[in-house]
């Protein structure tokens, strides 16, 4: 590649302002190829970001040869919703973990998508894989895009980190998270906005002493923001709440902790929903006891929109309730 006019002082910034966008190399890749010595000028390799470059400046990037993963390809049920040659959207099931861990060395949605895609992966940090730009737990269920190809890769991992994903999830909640309750008004890092939506804004930052949780807290963690409104309301007096939650953020178990920090946590949470118990007689004893019975969070990413990261269309699609929340509310209602 040749630096072109008028260039920015700096290697790394002027790497990112002229290598080809066919390339699909991130502000991230190229510091890292910049630090792996793999950037050269006239046969000298280029290791300092902050190098000088100059206009005519020829560039030469040597990128390494894509590796396998050591993760496995596995036959397993997969429903894609959409799919084209840079990426895929699915419907994740409750229960699926999305990437291998120490605990969980298969049966996940990657190696799922490893069979399903025979090849096509994206090469992003050297090694072929699924390109994974976020995630939901184990046992939310709901719409996940992954990337095919190192530019969707790249542009949508460019989306996530600016907030600009549409993510719309549906949840059950214990109680009733009244914007006019001058109990949640009072908690600290909730605001309520016009059309009756519940704001929680705080950092979030492994538990002190479980680090297996997220807490909430203010000055110390990553930035976090939901928004919450109330769709419908079950008992008498009020025990369960169907919300709609949308992130601007995107953390781990980021709606859990919020709505636990809220004081409604969700319903079958076993790690945020506290000890929580329908009072007696204000809903049917069945419906109570199925209520108890619910072993997950009931949680589900509803609604995913972005723009594509190639065609730049904006794209969106919905996922309807499982059907174990689905016969939950069912049951509510009835």
């Amino acid at each position: 590649m040749t630096i072109g006019a008028e260039p920015p002082p700096r290697l790394d910034k002027a790497l990112a302002r002229d290598v080809p966008e066919e390339a699909a190399l991130s502000r991230t890749r190229l510091a890292k190829l910049i630090d792996d010595g793999a950037v050269c000028r006239a046969g000298e390799v280029l290791s300092n970001p902050k190098a000088q470059v100059a206009e005519g400046d020829v560039i030469e990037i040597a990128l390494p040869e894509v590796a396998e993963s050591h993760i496995g390809a596995e036959e397993l049920p997969l429903d894609v919703r959409y799919e084209d040659d840079d990426l895929i959207v699915v419907m994740k099931p409750a229960g699926m973990v999305v990437h291998p861990a120490p605990g969980t060395p298969g049966g996940t949605l990657v190696n799922a998508l490893l069979h399903h895609f025979g090849g096509k992966l994206s090469g992003v940090g050297g090694v072929g894989r699924p390109g994974i730009v976020h995630r939901i737990d184990k046992d939310t269920s709901g719409l996940l895009v992954i990337a095919k190809s190192d530019r969707a890769h790249h542009g949508l991992a460019e989306q996530f980190a600016a907030h600009s994903v549409e993510r719309l999830y549906l949840a059950l909640v214990h109680g009733h998270p009244d914007p006019a309750d001058p109990r949640l008004r009072g908690v600290r890092g909730v605001s309520i906005e016009p059309g009756a939506v519940i704001k929680v804004t705080s950092d979030l930052a492994r538990h002190k002493t479980d680090r297996q949780k997220q807490a909430v807290f203010f000055g110390h963690g990553k930035h976090a923001i939901t928004r919450a409104r109330v769709l419908e309301v079950f008992g008498t007096p009020p025990q369960v709440s169907l919300v709609e939650c949308r992130l601007e953020t995107g953390r781990t178990h980021q709606i859990r902790v919020h709505m636990a920090h809220a004081g409604h946590g969700l319903i079958g949470d076993p790690v945020y929903g506290g000890r929580r118990k329908v009072a007696k007689g204000a809903l049917p004893d069945e419906v109570t006891a199925r209520l108890a019975a619910f072993d997950r969070q009931a949680l589900h990413a509803a609604v995913l929109g972005f723009e594509h990261p190639v065609s730049g269309e904006t794209i969106r699609f919905e996922a309807a309730l499982p059907q174990d929340m689905d016969d939950l509310i069912t049951s509510l209602r009835g």
